[in-house]
């Protein structure tokens, strides 16, 4: 029996999961569950080329983890795991380090942002994040990553990298192939950036009702519609992109008419949108704070997936010494 094409994704542990992340992976993770045999990590080493309080890392890692649960990622369908537990990603990562041009890695856009971001803390990891991530994808085989339009570049990396060994060492690695997210374009709540904890310009997955409310009523909205009176343009409206991800066909069609004709005003609309957006996050948030309860059943998922994982990584770096060269040592 042919097994079910391996995908692997994963996100950093940087703090609450928001509604940018549900929509723009964590769906699409659920979905895929029914095709794939699908591996899903807490990347806890990407997190730390940026300045973080190791006091509360194992926190961020579990509070991640939850929203993957809750958002109705499988532990029966899909292997869910933390990158650290599993050794073998960062050894690989080392290996394609070593086939890796420098200048590659500075053409990255990533690291060209990050390093803007981070003047003060310019570090290799973030130099060498592309490799680390393309070793996570190939130290299990996958065939296929998810992943956003800006994504890409480092996806493409990732086949650059596994089709250089291939070459060199023969063939061992798939390349992964894209799995590119239908889910529309989501900026924050400013309409300019990203979604983001840090910027504070996010919705959090785990907020409630009334907090993601009182986020919502100030947020920008077209910008001629200065007056309750002024016509708009939907299109140019940041909150009905969140309309589209979140409210029915007939919604869309009375919010599009309502913000042309200036028959409805912003507040009316976001007052929809509200209700929508809970329909979806309100039975979500019970289940993180149902889990959130449980702290032990989250950390027996995580250390089950890894369990599930390491035997696969093991065998991927035996192959991958046997290539390069490197005896197997016997141990006492």
């Amino acid at each position: 029996m042919n097994r079910r094409p391996r995908v692997f994704s994963g996100m950093q542990p940087t703090g609450g999961l928001h509604i940018g992340n549900y929509l723009g992976a964590l769906k699409s993770w659920v979905e895929l569950q029914d095709d794939y045999d699908c591996i899903y990590c807490v990347v806890d080493y990407h997190a730390i080329t940026i300045e973080h309080d190791p006091r509360d890392l194992q926190a961020r890692i579990e509070l991640v983890a939850r929203g993957y649960l809750a958002a109705g990622v499988d532990p029966e369908r899909s292997a869910l795991f933390v990158q650290s537990a599993v050794p073998e990603h960062t050894e690989l990562a080392w290996v394609f380090s070593s086939l890796t041009p420098i200048g590659l890695l500075g053409r990255m856009t990533q690291f060209k942002d990050k390093s803007k971001d981070h003047e003060d803390n310019v570090n290799a990891g973030l130099l060498t994040y592309p490799i680390l991530q393309a070793a996570d994808i190939a130290i299990y085989k996958s065939e296929a990553v998810p992943v956003g339009e800006d994504q890409q570049q480092h996806l493409e990396f990732a086949r650059d990298v596994v089709r250089k060994f291939n070459l060199r060492y023969g063939g061992l690695f798939p390349e992964p192939r894209t799995i590119l997210s239908s889910a529309p374009k989501v900026l924050g709540l400013d309409g300019e950036r990203k979604m983001s904890k840090s910027l504070g310009n996010d919705i959090g997955l785990e907020e409630s009702a009334d907090e993601v409310w009182r986020k919502l009523a100030p947020a920008k909205t077209d910008p001629a519609r200065v007056r309750r009176t002024d016509p708009g343009d939907p299109e140019k409206c940041n909150l009905y992109r969140y309309h589209r991800c979140f409210s029915s066909e007939q919604t869309l069609q009375w919010a599009a008419a309502g913000c042309r004709s200036a028959g409805i005003g912003c507040l009316d609309c976001k007052r929809k949108l509200h209700q929508h957006m809970e329909e979806q996050l309100a039975p979500l948030r019970e289940r993180l704070l149902d889990l959130q309860a449980h702290p032990d059943r989250v950390r027996e998922i995580l250390a089950a997936g890894a369990a599930r994982l390491r035997p696969i990584a093991q065998q991927t770096m035996a192959e991958v010494r046997d290539r390069l060269g490197i005896p197997r040592w016997p141990t006492t």
